[in-house]
């Protein structure tokens, strides 16, 4: 452990280096961390990077997050003809809130593209805090070179439903613990680490840095802290880091 969650904030590394992002990374995020939680971690990245973001599912309109959406059906040219950085490349507006994404061998081509960070929200969680992939899910490019599984801290504790948890059941078949019981520190580790969790289909190249969210005070840190020794032993994991993401600083610890 390289750093807690209890360290000064002087201490700390950008969000970015706290990943270990290089100039040319394609950086996927899954799992399940609240609303809009995924798409805040692209965001804080997009914007500190001056990086291109899209998606392989639905994800929420981010115009306020980017300097430029573009809207087509040819992302691959629109990230080498659009200067605008940080920069949105979306399929279609599905609804005013919503826009669609690409299939991932077309993302792959925007990576191939572009020299700049290409960040991807690659499944949805229906703003719960933890989840199991479905059978379709996550939606990962080939050529990822980094994914992050992300929940959030917060669901310690709560029970095993789908108020704060999106699929319970298979969260349950993952971690062992009953639909209705209380979560613990394990339970999302299990669920993180898991090939049929977080770990669902991340390619054999991709290095592999789960996020916990919502790390905003002591017992939380705590909390962020036991969950971290646990992955950290999973031989895929290069590191872990917390982060509190509605903040302008948002990188907690890492380990």
């Amino acid at each position: 452990m390289t750093e807690g969650p209890s360290a000064p904030p002087a201490s700390l590394p950008t969000l970015a280096d706290a990943l270990g992002i290089g100039p040319d990374d394609l950086v996927c995020a899954v799992g399940a961390v609240g609303a809009g939680g995924k798409q805040s971690l692209l965001s804080h990245l997009a914007r500190d990077l001056d990086g291109v973001l899209t998606s392989t599912v639905r994800i929420s309109v981010f115009d306020d997050e980017v300097a430029e959406v573009v809207v087509t059906d040819t992302p691959e040219t629109a990230v080498v003809e659009t200067p605008t950085r940080p920069l949105g490349v979306v399929a279609e507006r599905e609804r005013p809130d919503r826009y669609r994404g690409y299939d991932p061998a077309t993302v792959d081509r925007v990576a191939r593209a572009t020299d700049d960070v290409v960040l991807v929200k690659a499944d949805g969680a229906r703003s719960r805090w933890l989840k199991a992939p479905g059978e379709d899910e996550p939606q990962l490019p080939d050529t990822a070179d980094l994914v992050c599984p992300v929940a959030s801290v917060r669901v310690v504790g709560e029970p095993l439903t789908d108020e704060r948890v999106h699929r319970p059941e298979l969260v349950s078949d993952v971690s062992g613990t009953a639909v209705g019981d209380a979560i613990s520190e394990w339970d999302v580790a299990a669920v993180l680490a898991n090939d049929r969790g977080g770990m669902k289909d991340v390619p054999e190249t991709a290095r592999v840095v789960p996020v916990l969210d919502m790390v905003d005070d002591e017992r939380l840190a705590e909390t962020a802290d036991e969950i971290a020794g646990w992955l950290c032993e999973h031989p895929r994991v290069e590191r872990v880091v917390a982060t509190s993401l509605a903040d302008d600083d948002p990188v907690v610890g890492f380990y």
